[in-house]
């Protein structure tokens, strides 16, 4: 069996030096010695990096790579132990596996991050230099006791992640946005544009997905509103859901594509790979950065524009952010019903004007009534969703698009979310009303046969959320 340490010799070594095992070998009449040098000491955070130290010293790079996670802690784990007897060092059971399992995550995870990482109750961890790191946990945000040693130890666990998706991060380049193997997304900018040291943002995704029924639970939506979303989805209407940073707005899209027929070819557009789609006929495609000489660059409107020779049934962008915005108001209205998108917005009316917006961006010279039209006839539905003070992520408006009064989009609101009060325990109450107007995509719920449905939901009595 391979060695676990560099050399025999240099695991050997600290036997050699260390002290006598019991202070009964010193000759009966020899002066009392006081004992505490030779009595173990409980380990503090210098110990712990002593020993940290000294197990990466005696690690052998080649061994320990061919090695399973399970095997090399388990290797980790007796090393620590030898080490702590050889320095006199009180480690208990408990103390002594968690320090293998730092080490081991140092090795080969993201070091201190990992343990926030395995805590599915964590959404967001935000690590604003080596003293100070936040989670989120059910829509407030935690200061936690995680502290790195200091700003090369936040640097190296940042470029660990820069290096685990081929890029890299250091004053030539200080931003860095990418994904980890399980999906969530990070961002990391560092020194000199960060003034507190490196920051790492990562926004992490549920290992299982959300369906519309655990929405209901959460107070997301009513049981009509979700039947309503539910439909429309079904029914291929075009639909762009907006809101802030960290409202919601992908995980209810992912919910929503859970509607999509099985026999649909549907692609995804995305910055960094977030979305969880469930149906067979799937194709992922993702943007490309630029390289250090500053080529190579694939952007998302670049991807846009090669779905449309793919033969999508549906495209589906993960956020909408620049010029991408006009080749996908293009695709809804050449025939590519069904698609959706995400769009950073305070409200529904100000998601419309984003979109406008970022068409301009797109230099395609057009007149501000041409654009507006194109947007009015492309989108049917916009679903608002708002991180609200409570933590509770709910949909607060589902507005259609009902065409064009002169050089405005004219709107109108399916269903609101109307605020009633705040109970005992700090969440809000207020229910979701459906305001019982036709919609004008009425005929194509007919042409699936969910017309009579969509209208029960749309006119049901009030549910209450909360």
């Amino acid at each position: 069996m391979a060695k676990f340490g560099r050399k025999n010799d240099e695991a050997k070594e600290p036997e050699t030096i260390a002290p006598p095992a019991t202070p009964a070998a010193a000759p009966p009449s020899a002066p009392t010695q006081p004992s505490p040098p030779l009595a173990p000491e409980r380990v503090s955070s210098s110990s712990s990096d002593l020993i940290r130290d000294q197990v990466f010293n005696r690690i052998d790079p080649a061994v320990a790579v061919r090695l399973t996670k399970n095997e090399l802690t388990l290797r980790v784990d007796d090393l620590v132990a030898s080490i702590a007897n050889e320095q006199r060092l009180l480690l208990n059971q408990s103390e002594q596996r968690n320090l293998a399992t730092s080490i081991v995550d140092e090795m080969v995870g993201l070091g201190a991050l990992e343990p926030l990482l395995r805590d599915d109750t964590i959404t967001d961890i935000l690590v604003n230099g080596p003293r100070m790191t936040y989670v989120e946990r059910r829509g407030k945000l935690d200061l936690t006791a995680l502290q790195f040693r200091n700003d090369a130890h936040v640097l190296h666990v940042a470029q660990r992640i820069a290096s685990s998706v081929g890029r890299r991060v250091d004053e030539s380049s200080p931003m860095l946005d990418a994904r980890l193997a399980d999906g969530s997304r990070v961002n990391v900018i560092i020194p000199p544009l960060s003034l507190r040291g490196p920051c790492i943002s990562i926004r992490k995704f549920s290992r299982t997905m959300m369906d519309i029924d655990k929405f209901i639970q959460l107070g997301t939506l009513s049981a009509d509103l979700a039947h309503a979303l539910e439909i429309a989805a079904r029914c291929r209407l075009n639909i762009l859901i907006s809101g802030g940073t960290g409202s919601g707005k992908t995980t209810l899209m992912n919910a929503l594509s859970r509607m999509i027929d099985q026999s649909e070819r549907i692609l995804t557009i995305e910055d960094a790979a977030e979305l969880q789609l469930q149906q067979p006929h799937v194709i992922q495609l993702e943007t490309r950065p630029p390289n250090i000489e500053g080529r190579g660059q694939i952007t998302q409107r670049d991807l846009v524009r090669n779905a449309l020779r793919m033969r999508p049934d549906r495209i589906i962008v993960g956020e909408v952010r620049g010029p991408e915005a006009f080749d996908m108001m293009q695709a809804m209205n050449t025939g590519h019903n069904g698609s959706m998108s995400t769009v950073h917005a305070n409200s529904a009316r100000d998601a419309l004007a984003r979109v406008e917006n970022m068409i301009l961006m797109a230099n395609v010279n057009l007149p501000n009534r041409a654009i507006r039209a194109q947007i009015a006839s492309a989108i049917d539905l916009v679903v608002h969703t708002e991180r609200m003070r409570d933590g509770v992520r709910r949909v607060t408006e589902v507005v259609q698009i009902t065409g064009m009064e002169e050089d405005i989009i004219s709107v109108g609101n399916l269903f609101v979310f109307k605020y009633l009060g705040e109970n005992v325990d700090g969440t809000l109450r207020g229910v979701f009303e459906g305001t019982r107007v036709r919609p004008r995509f009425l005929p194509r719920l007919d042409y699936y046969g969910l017309g009579p449905g969509f209208m029960d939901a749309l006119g049901a009595s009030e549910q209450r959320a909360g």
